[in-house]
């Protein structure tokens, strides 16, 4: 099986349903009974998506899911017994990519799951002028040269490549990539003040953002 699904989720029962459901439609899927299982699993291998339950006997779900996409940018689907509005708002709001309320149709769940999968295929590596990025192996080379990237740095970086040439917003920056709108943006400046220290070339775009500049 080519992809991976990691299910958060403490009903063994709904475990072996959902991992059955998707394994019949040609798709791994590996569950944890508890956040400290599965944060210490997704640490080691990032899956192709998450599926992620609210009310665990050790945390949170929508936390789980605010750090996934910070540290990892993972695709996330929520699926939960809490059903009102305001529980799927907060979790879409939070960066979930989808929201499956409980009890659920083996069929839904299926076309759910394709779905945010196809929506996340991108190609693995990645050219702009003289920098290479591949995304499944986290390395990065620029005039031939390794980087030494650490998670969020490379998120960022491959960022800036994808939009290459185009002025980015310090508020889209902090949302695309670090998971929150607004607050303080040092953070952000420090990190592009680290890539540019490797020689790449970021064009400050004074009162907007930044521009990355592919030689």
């Amino acid at each position: 099986m080519e992809k991976t699904v990691y299910l958060l989720e403490d009903d063994e029962s709904i475990c072996e349903l959902v991992r059955c459901t998707l394994e019949m439609n040609g798709v791994g899927c590996e569950t944890f009974g508890s956040v400290k299982e599965f944060s210490e699993a997704l640490a080691k291998r990032q899956p192709a998506l998450c599926l992620l339950d609210v009310m665990l006997p050790d945390g949170n779900g929508f936390d789980v899911l605010k750090g996934v996409k910070e540290e990892y940018g993972v695709p996330c689907i929520i699926l939960s017994a809490l059903g009102k509005e305001t529980d799927k708002v907060k979790g879409l709001n939070l960066g979930a990519d989808d929201y499956i309320s409980k009890p659920f149709g083996v069929l839904e769940l299926t076309a759910r799951v394709d779905a945010a999968l196809r929506r996340s295929v991108r190609p693995a590596v990645l050219r702009v002028g003289s920098l290479e990025m591949n995304a499944e192996s986290m390395t990065a080379t620029y005039r031939g040269k390794e980087l030494i990237l650490n998670n969020k740095e490379f998120r960022l970086l491959r960022y800036f490549a994808q939009n290459e040439g185009k002025v980015l917003t310090r508020e889209a920056l902090l949302t695309d990539v670090w998971g929150y709108d607004g607050g303080e943006t040092r953070t952000l400046d420090n990190h592009i003040a680290r890539l540019r220290k490797l020689g790449l070339d970021f064009e400050t775009v004074f009162g907007v953002g930044y521009k990355f500049i592919a030689d």
